[in-house]
């Protein structure tokens, strides 16, 4: 039966999916929420339609959400796609076009499999590779359009000096090409505060966002790019900030202020520090002081950093084990660490809120559990659903030998060899 006509309830692990957008409403039934609700929720046109009692919406192409938890989908602002997926290569990182647009696009899948539906990735111009990662990049996010949102930011090495001007000329390329945040590394820079003037003038020329790296290890150069960047819009982030941690309490917090009062957002990395702004495994925290930074007002967004590359070579990219690091380390409650990689990380981005609310964006994940706690905890299986369409599905099927206690329990039991399931 097609799937733009009435089907009965299937579960996620199933093969209902979602109609193309305009071939009418699907709806996702039995899904409890965030509040402990369990609603049906109807999707259309790429956003949520109506959100009723379990049962009492109308039928049409339906999937059962019975034993999940329905949440905003996450997204995440910080991410090195160009390089990922590279640590077992045992040589030079080829940046060839289509080299870097076949590892995006495979890093890209991953993570929307855990969830992210909107990924921001940071990426290197200027060197040897010149523009070609970015072009990989930008090629990467015309395929994945209909699946996932990418939004590249690129990351010239220098911007000052004679040595800078080949950097500079580059970046501007770079915005023309597509590239809608303009990033960057001031602290490896032999001019720091030049660096971020130019990065910050260059925004404001072009009216992109602002994604710099920063260990945060220099206090008053930290305040300084506050002092810069207060006003600017669509707004500015930096991170990881990990040095932050270990700075006395008093220095970390009277930063936390002036990130505040400047409206500068804090993207941290609870997965492990990407490389890029010099921090290193071994020097102690790479992770942000979070909850001393929401104390202070700052907005904290959190990211996932390297995957699997040479900064990173366990990384995974999953936006629901950055929320269960945050909230297992005790920086934010689970509700609050799940915002952190949903909806302060799309204000991040600058993308529109969502709410599982008739009238938002369709942008969803569903995992089963029955509370947010419990997804961050063991969140395996998960349905993805990106302007109203299931785009990704993860099943994890957990069975136990047969044995007394298996059966007292009536625990899933494997199947006998050769055999059916029990």
């Amino acid at each position: 039966m097609p799937d733009s006509q009435p089907q009965p309830a299937r579960s996620p692990d199933g093969d209902a999916a979602a109609p193309p957008p305009g071939e009418g409403a699907l709806v996702l039934c039995g899904a409890r929420l965030a509040d402990g609700r369990v609603v049906d929720v109807r999707l259309s046109g790429g956003r949520i339609e109506a959100v009723g009692t379990a049962g009492s919406l109308a039928p049409g192409p339906r999937v059962d959400l019975t034993g999940y938890v329905l949440l905003p989908a996450p997204a995440d602002p910080h991410a090195h796609l160009d390089t990922a997926l590279t640590a077992d290569l045992g040589g030079p990182v080829p940046h060839g076009v289509e080299d870097v647009q076949r590892r995006t696009t495979e890093a890209a899948l991953l993570q929307l499999g855990h969830g992210a539906t909107a990924v921001r990735t940071h990426v290197r111009i200027g060197d040897v590779a010149g523009l070609r990662a970015l072009e990989g990049v930008l090629a990467a996010r015309r395929s994945l359009r209909g699946l996932t949102e990418l939004s590249a930011v690129a990351v010239p090495r220098l911007l000052t000096g004679a040595a800078g001007a080949d950097g500079l000329a580059m970046l501007r390329d770079a915005v023309g090409m597509g590239a809608t945040v303009i990033g960057g590394c001031p602290d490896l820079d032999p001019d720091p505060t030049g660096y971020a003037e130019t990065v910050l003038a260059l925004a404001a020329e072009h009216g992109c966002a602002v994604d710099l790296h920063t260990d945060g290890a220099e206090p008053a150069r930290l305040a300084r790019l506050a002092a810069m960047a207060g006003g600017l819009r669509p707004g500015v982030a930096v991170g990881p900030c990990g040095a932050l941690a270990r700075l006395p309490r008093d220095q970390a917090a009277r930063a936390g202020q002036q990130l505040a009062a400047a409206g500068v957002t804090v993207v941290c990395l609870p997965q492990g520090d990407c490389g890029v702004s010099g921090g290193a495994r071994g020097g102690g925290a790479w992770c942000a002081p979070v909850r001393l930074l929401r104390a202070a007002g700052v907005r904290v967004a959190a990211g996932s950093g390297a995957l699997r590359d040479a900064a990173n070579p366990v990384g995974r990219g999953d936006p629901l084990e950055a929320a269960y690091l945050l909230a297992s380390h005790g920086e934010l409650a689970p509700e609050q660490a799940y915002e952190a990689v949903s909806g302060w990380a799309r204000a991040t981005m600058g993308l529109p809120e969502v709410r599982v609310e008739a009238g938002f964006p369709a942008e969803l994940l569903a995992v089963r559990g029955q509370a947010v706690a419990g997804v961050l905890s063991l969140g395996y299986s998960r349905l993805v659903v990106h302007r109203a369409r299931v785009v990704a599905r993860t099943s994890a099927v957990r069975e136990y030998g047969d044995v007394q206690a298996t059966v007292a329990l009536d625990l899933p039991r494997q199947a006998p060899r050769g055999g059916d399931p029990s």
